[in-house]
């Protein structure tokens, strides 16, 4: 990589750049889980995060959501946010979970994938949610890519629902100790 990656909570102008994180790295992990055909869902996943992304770059409340960004130079390279629960770690667990935050939104560009800057996210993150006073977080995943660097990252999952997607596509939520995933 060669330059120092760089973690900051995102920005009003960092919007664009951001976007065009979903834009490239959303339809690369459909494609990658063999989706890549399901047009409308792609299009409803990058409506969905661009959606989170300007809630909370409007949110005057910086303890209750934020995006952090990763930075290669000027280049935003990643994202990862903490908001509150969704909806399908909701259904997932009957509600269980609706009190603890979610991480969510974690994207890298897919040039830059494989070379450890989500775990530096992930660490950021948790460094942050620590400093609020965040002790516990969810995250969840319906890509199977993901759920198995999930399972490695983050151990067994709280729940599993089978079939979530659709026949032999199951969808994962994990509950996390922030503690466990702070660092410098």
């Amino acid at each position: 990589m060669g330059k120092e990656i760089t973690i900051r909570i995102a920005r009003p102008s960092d919007a664009e750049l951001a976007c065009r994180v979903f834009d490239l790295a959303i339809p690369e992990a459909f494609e990658q889980e063999g989706l890549g055909h399901l047009i409308e869902d792609i299009a409803h996943e990058l409506a969905a995060k661009r959606r989170v992304l300007q809630a909370c770059l409007l949110k005057e409340d910086s303890v209750s959501c934020w995006f952090l960004v990763a930075l290669l130079g000027e280049n935003i390279v990643g994202t990862i946010s903490y908001g509150p629960c969704g909806e399908d770690i909701l259904n997932c667990t009957g509600n269980a979970l609706g009190n603890v935050g979610e991480l969510g939104s974690l994207y890298i560009l897919p040039e830059y994938q494989g070379q450890g800057i989500g775990s530096v996210l992930i660490r950021a993150a948790a460094n942050r949610m620590a400093s609020q006073g965040i002790q516990r977080f969810s995250l969840d995943s319906g890509y199977r890519i993901a759920q198995q660097k999930w399972l490695n990252k983050f151990g067994k999952p709280y729940a599993v629902v089978p079939d979530y997607w659709g026949a032999e596509s199951a969808h994962m939520v994990w509950l996390c100790e922030v503690k466990n995933y702070i660092g410098s």
